[in-house]
């Protein structure tokens, strides 16, 4: 377990009053859990721009399971990439939509290119890449 340091940070007024608010509307315990969050974001976001750690992403899609030939270009990309497959999840959403997820382990601009390809093919209804990274 990490030494938790404390330290004082300086705000407007009506930017403290706005973080309280966001504590309250998403549920944080404190406003240090809420900083810790926001810092945390900051850093993966930071990590993914520069480009050269492995990071990890996980690309969801609902798609259209009838499209033609969908599955088989979604493998195809996965297999011809040299992105890590962690894991893939399928569960049938209803009789025309399935949802999946693929973790992926890589350079994250590699991730973001097969995501983009992934989410480009016909019969994809949406497409969301989350950005993840170890600190």
């Amino acid at each position: 377990m990490d030494n938790i340091i404390r330290f004082s940070v300086s705000l407007p007024e009506n930017l403290l009053a706005e973080l309280d608010n966001k504590i309250v509307s998403q549920g944080y315990s404190s406003r240090s859990e809420l900083v810790r969050d926001l810092i945390r974001e900051k850093m993966v976001e930071e990590k993914w721009e520069g480009g050269d750690e492995e990071a990890v992403g996980v690309l969801t899609i609902v798609y259209d399971h009838h499209q033609r030939e969908l599955n088989q270009k979604m493998i195809d990309i996965q297999h011809n990439s040299h992105i890590h497959i962690l894991c893939n999840t399928h569960i049938h959403i209803n009789h025309h939509n399935c949802l999946e997820t693929i973790i992926l382990k890589g350079i994250p601009k590699e991730i973001e290119e097969i995501a983009l390809s992934i989410g480009g093919l016909k019969g994809v209804k949406f497409s969301k890449l989350t950005r993840a990274s170890s600190f």
